[in-house]
């Protein structure tokens, strides 16, 4: 009876299980980053916890301003793709030097000139350990005040072979009507040109 009881709670929590969602988590000082997939907080910190080699109880805070994430309701209401930063006990989250040299005010921010006009970042990253090629998040920071981002998500091993095979079934279905209509044109050809042939031996036989 354990044993089916035990069963059917392990049958239930994977049928009702909340969707996977991507993430990124960090390190306290933000040198290793990983792609990580979960659907609840508990999984995230598990998985963060895996993925970061982290042993102990961990914390999971915003990357851009140390919000912690305490709640469910908070974690769904972020977007995907998010950058957590897990912190032990003994860690506590830090700005990013960059962004700290920059200010978040425009009073703060020092007089701009030509080397901070703008800021490019770039991070290469895999959400799925099956995925071909890795995605790619860009953001742009304008004067320290104005920043825009992209990402650019990749797809797995089954998307890009079922895309090519689609490229490739559209291809030959070209190719297939281009020899059709190319035959006809060759056998439209030959039957004018023994058109031709029977006219000028009548010709000939004629004048003979």
């Amino acid at each position: 009876m354990e044993t089916t009881a035990s069963l059917f709670k392990t049958v239930s929590r994977r049928v009702w299980s909340p969707p996977q969602r991507p993430f990124r988590v960090c390190s306290w000082n933000r040198e290793v980053k990983k792609g990580v997939t979960a659907g609840t907080l508990e999984e995230l910190k598990e998985k963060a916890a895996q993925a970061l080699l982290i042993s102990t109880e961990l914390t999971l805070v915003c990357e851009e301003d140390g919000t912690e994430v305490d709640s469910e309701e908070f974690l769904l209401a972020l977007p995907d793709n998010i950058v957590f930063m897990a912190l032990t006990p003994e860690e506590i989250w830090k700005p990013h030097p960059l962004r700290q040299r920059g200010g978040n005010n425009p009073g703060d921010s020092k007089p701009r000139t030509g080397k901070d006009i703008a800021q490019i970042t770039f991070d290469l990253y895999r959400t799925n350990p099956k995925d071909v090629f890795g995605s790619l998040n860009v953001k742009a920071t304008f004067k320290g005040l104005y920043s825009v981002s992209a990402d650019f998500q990749c797809m797995g091993p089954k998307k890009v072979l079922r895309e090519a095979l689609r490229v490739m079934s559209t291809l030959l279905h070209a190719a297939g009507h281009l020899l059709i209509s190319s035959a006809a044109v060759i056998r439209r050809i030959i039957q004018g040109a023994d058109l031709l042939q029977a006219q000028h031996d009548k010709t000939i036989k004629y004048w003979e």
